[in-house]
């Protein structure tokens, strides 16, 4: 059986909880699933006391790594959920969609600024005054 981290569930991501005891990856997975946290834990200190320390204190730490921070605050829009999930994968992808953006912006208010300080703008305030 095969788990895809991004699948949405009540229109939610699997993240890590910001307010997790222990790197928040119970809660997290509490959350997502839509069970109780008191179980998750449960059974995650005894896989713990009955397979072993190791094996799932290494498991537990690669879902820390793996599983992406949950936000700050909800989304408002799909946008703003792209924008999330592309900053917790890639900061580098989102500085640059950051950049692009206010490039374009920049290149915006430059040509407002072009057009505002023009001889013919000026010329053609006076003309209406």
């Amino acid at each position: 059986m095969k788990i895809n981290l991004d699948i949405r569930k009540n229109g939610r991501g699997l993240y890590r909880s910001r307010h997790g005891v222990i790197l928040g990856v119970c809660r997290g997975i509490a959350e997502y699933f839509d069970f109780s946290l008191r179980w998750t834990r449960i059974i995650v200190l005894a896989a713990f006391l009955f397979t072993g320390f190791w094996p799932v204190a290494i498991a537990y730490l690669i879902l820390a790594l793996v599983m992406k921070p949950a936000p700050a605050l909800p989304f408002s829009n799909e946008g703003e959920t792209e924008f999330y999930n592309s900053y917790a994968s890639s900061r580098t992808m989102a500085l640059n969609r950051l950049k692009r953006t206010f490039d374009g912006l920049e290149k915006r208010l430059r040509r407002m600024e072009d057009h505002v300080t023009s001889d013919r703008f000026q010329w053609e305030n006076r003309v209406k005054n």
